[in-house]
């Protein structure tokens, strides 16, 4: 099992949500580390590099290169808790201000 920190952008096997098969996506890890911790699952946020359809909740990734992305991408508003069992590997971490803006878009989206 793969041990995982929040920011961390973990390729993760997405069921699509008609249940029709499984596909390897990026995805950020956003539960806090005693979440992780006490838990065999981490809650994590889908990674897209369609950058053209940004919809609430989302944030353009500024330093995506440096999150280990291969293409401009953005944290999407769509939330999944997961096994950690279900991460493939690890393939790099959210750099510090893209981070902030994610919480910031999360606790809007949440209401928090």
């Amino acid at each position: 099992m793969i041990a995982c920190n929040r920011g961390d952008v973990v390729l993760v096997g997405f069921v699509f949500s008609d249940e029709s098969g499984r596909k390897l996506r990026p995805a950020v890890v956003i539960s806090s580390a005693a979440y992780n911790r006490a838990r065999e699952e981490v809650v994590v946020s889908a990674i897209t590099s369609n950058v053209r359809r940004r919809l609430f909740g989302d944030h353009l990734i500024d330093n995506w290169r440096g999150a280990g992305l291969l293409f401009p991408s953005l944290v999407t508003g769509i939330l999944r808790t997961i096994k950690r069992t279900m991460i493939d590997r690890k393939l790099g971490a959210i750099p510090k201000l893209d981070l902030e803006a994610i919480d910031r878009h999360l606790r809007r989206s949440l209401g928090l």
